[in-house]
């Protein structure tokens, strides 16, 4: 396997269209790296740039030791899986499997034995003899996984694979992936639109808008401590609640007010930074119904929907045409246009520049 640098990778295309703006970043041997962003965005174009499909305007890639900038795609030793799953319709799932190393020359049993153990890992054994269009969606994209498996090389690389697929086979397919990178110890980039693939498969995610990264890190910090405003409303479900305060100084702290939102932050110092104006973020989990006496803000109910294990509840603050998205229990009984008192788990609070959108707490 192999370690992947990404050395101030920039990407403009001939229509002016800037895709890539200083890419730099090194992906671990052995790291399952997740590229996550909203659509156009520049994590397929960095990914083609790694497999040689796309030239950068500017910056190196290494893999390992070696600058593969201008290296052709078929010598960087990297398997990419695609999307549409690319199989040859004619051909035979095993010939599928065994077509690359046929083409690079490896002798006959060094392929059957490559074949028999992907096909075992994969739960394709008894579907050798078949031809793609005798299988499901999700059977052929193991077909497609186990054609990149079959070639050993330094690292994988996946582009949104499990887009066509419907939930239970996304679901199945990535716990798949999870477990083949857990057992090969093999160096992945992937690309998807799904914050959750993202956060479920990746040893890292790479945050992306508008051809950069906005944060690089493991999963759960890029959730609990998002770099910016783009992070946090990009990440997480449901989405983060986003309220604009004005800043009020007082001796005891900061009080940040919204409407006729008000949040006290006791012993805050941002001196370093005097913020014009801060955007306060909080997720739906970190609110809670209290008593209209002891609220941080009261709220008319406006929709409610029922998920199983938890309710969401969409409210309409006091004054404001906002709306506000509010996880509960689902043993909590609530009703449309029914007054209720919202509080603001301070210890759950982000905190980033109205400006800038960059964190501060």
């Amino acid at each position: 396997m192999a370690s992947v640098r990404l050395d101030n990778i920039h990407k403009t295309y001939p229509n002016g269209h800037v895709a890539a703006r200083g890419l730099s970043l090194k992906i671990e041997d052995g790291e399952l790296l997740v590229f996550v962003g909203p659509s156009g965005c520049g994590k397929s174009t960095a990914l083609r740039i790694v497999a040689g499909l796309e030239t950068p305007t500017s910056g190196t890639v290494w893999i390992d030791d070696c600058d593969c900038t201008e290296v052709p795609p078929q010598k960087r030793d990297i398997a990419m899986v695609f999307q549409s799953y690319a199989l040859y319709p004619h051909k035979t799932i095993r010939d599928n499997l065994a077509f690359g190393l046929r083409m690079r020359g490896h002798d006959r049993a060094e392929i059957e034995q490559r074949v028999e153990r992907a096909a075992g890992a994969l739960g394709l054994v008894e579907f050798l003899d078949r031809k793609p269009g005798q299988l499901s969606g999700g059977q052929r994209q193991r077909v497609a996984l186990g054609r990149a498996i079959v070639r050993e090389p330094k690292a994988f690389l996946f582009d949104e694979p499990l887009s066509n697929l419907d939930a239970k086979l996304r679901v199945n397919t990535r716990a798949e992936l999870a477990r083949m990178h857990r057992r090969l110890g093999a160096t992945m980039i992937y690309v998807t639109h799904d914050q959750e693939e993202a956060m479920t498969l990746g040893t890292r995610v790479a945050v992306m808008n508008e051809g950069v990264f906005q944060q690089v890190a493991p999963p759960m910090e890029v959730y609990n401590r998002p770099a910016n405003a783009f992070v946090a409303g990009f990440v997480g479900s449901p989405a983060m609640n986003f309220f604009t305060c004005d800043i009020r100084e007082e001796p005891e702290g900061v009080r940040l007010i919204s409407g006729s939102l008000t949040v006290r932050l006791e012993g805050t110092d941002w001196s370093a930074h005097s913020p014009a104006s801060i955007t306060l973020g909080v997720r739906p989990h970190a609110i809670s119904l209290v008593p209209v006496s002891g609220a941080d803000v009261t709220a008319r109910i406006d929709v409610i929907e029922p998920l199983g294990s938890e309710i969401l509840v969409h409210v309409r603050l006091e004054g404001a045409a906002e709306e506000v998205r509010v996880v509960l229990p689902p043993e909590v009984g609530v009703e449309p246009e029914q007054i209720v008192g919202l509080k603001l788990d301070q210890a759950r609070l982000h905190i980033f520049d109205g400006a800038s959108g960059n964190r501060l707490n």
